[in-house]
C-alpha cells in the first residue's frame, strides 16, 4: 500500500505542478450557444458527413474530425479549402463557399465532440507595429517556416506534388490556426513550441513584408537565385548579341 499511496501523491504533485506552469493558451473567450452548434451540425451533415462521416468519426476518404478542435475548422472551411472540390494531392486555398457565421457555427459542432485547439483570441490575431516584435518574428519565421515557405513568404515546392503556399497575403488568424493546427504537410507548432506572443510576432512579420516594398527593386518572384541568375543570364546575353549586330552593322 505505501507504494500505491507514493504513486498516487506523485501523480497529484506533477499533475498539480504541470497545471500551474503549462503555457497559457490564447484561445478564444466566447462560447458557443447551443443554437450555433445545432445549426452547425446541420451544416456539417450538408456539406461535410459524405467525406467525415455522419459522426465526423472518419471514412476511407477523409480523416476523423474529432478532437481536430475549432480552430482546424476555421482555418480549413476558412481559407476555402474545404469541403475538397476534388481529389488532389493538396487542397488549395480559394474563395470560400460559407459566410463567417456559417464558419463558426461548424467550428462549433466540431468542438462540441471532442477537446481541440481553440480559435485565437483576437488579441493575439491583431498586428503589432513594435520593431523588436517584427524583427524576433522574422527571426522566429527563418528558424521554423522559411525551410518550406521561403525566408520571405514566396512559398515553394515540396515533394510529390504539393507546395508550401505564399504567405504575405494571408489573414493573421489563419497563419496563427496553421501554426496551432499543422495542416497538410505542416507540423504543427503548439503553445508550447512557439508561444501565442510569438505566433503574433510572425504574423506582424509576414504582414511587415506586404506592406513593404523590396528594397532591393524587382523581386522576381523572391524564389532565389534561379530567378535572379536566369535574368542576369538572358539579360547579359542579349546584351551581348545586340552589342555585336550594332557593331558589325557600324563597321560595315
Amino acid at each position: 500500500m505505501a507504494t500505491v499511496v507514493i504513486m498516487l501523491i506523485a501523480l497529484v504533485v506533477v499533475g498539480g505542478a504541470y497545471s500551474a506552469l503549462a503555457p497559457s493558451r490564447a484561445e478564444a473567450s466566447t462560447t458557443a450557444s447551443p443554437e450555433d452548434v445545432t445549426a452547425g451540425r446541420d451544416l456539417f451533415l450538408a456539406n461535410c458527413s459524405n467525406c467525415h462521416g455522419l459522426q465526423g468519426q472518419g471514412t476511407e476518404d477523409a480523416p476523423t474530425l474529432i478532437g481536430v478542435g475549432a480552430a482546424s475548422v476555421d482555418f480549413q472551411v476558412g481559407t476555402g479549402r474545404m469541403p475538397l472540390q476534388a481529389n488532389s494531392v493538396q487542397a488549395p486555398d480559394r474563395t470560400e463557399d460559407f459566410s463567417q457565421e456559417e464558419v463558426s457555427q461548424m467550428a462549433a459542432y466540431v468542438a462540441s465532440l471532442a477537446p481541440g485547439p481553440a480559435i485565437p483570441a483576437e488579441e493575439y490575431t491583431e498586428i503589432v507595429e513594435d520593431p523588436e516584435r517584427v524583427s524576433k518574428g522574422n527571426e522566429l519565421f527563418r528558424t521554423n517556416c522559411a525551410m518550406c515557405h521561403n525566408v520571405v513568404g514566396a512559398g515553394g515546392a515540396l515533394t510529390r506534388g504539393k507546395y508550401a503556399p505564399q504567405l504575405r497575403e494571408t489573414d493573421p488568424k489563419y497563419v496563427y490556426e496553421a501554426m496551432l493546427t499543422g495542416p497538410s504537410n505542416m507540423p504543427v507548432f503548439n503553445d508550447a513550441n512557439i508561444s501565442p506572443e510569438e505566433k503574433q510576432d510572425i504574423a506582424s512579420y509576414l504582414r511587415h513584408l506586404k506592406d513593404n516594398e523590396s528594397p532591393g527593386g524587382v523581386e522576381l518572384g523572391s524564389i532565389g537565385p534561379v530567378t535572379e541568375g536566369a535574368f542576369a543570364w538572358i539579360a547579359g546575353i542579349t546584351i551581348l548579341i545586340g552589342s555585336a549586330v550594332w557593331l558589325t552593322t557600324r563597321s560595315s
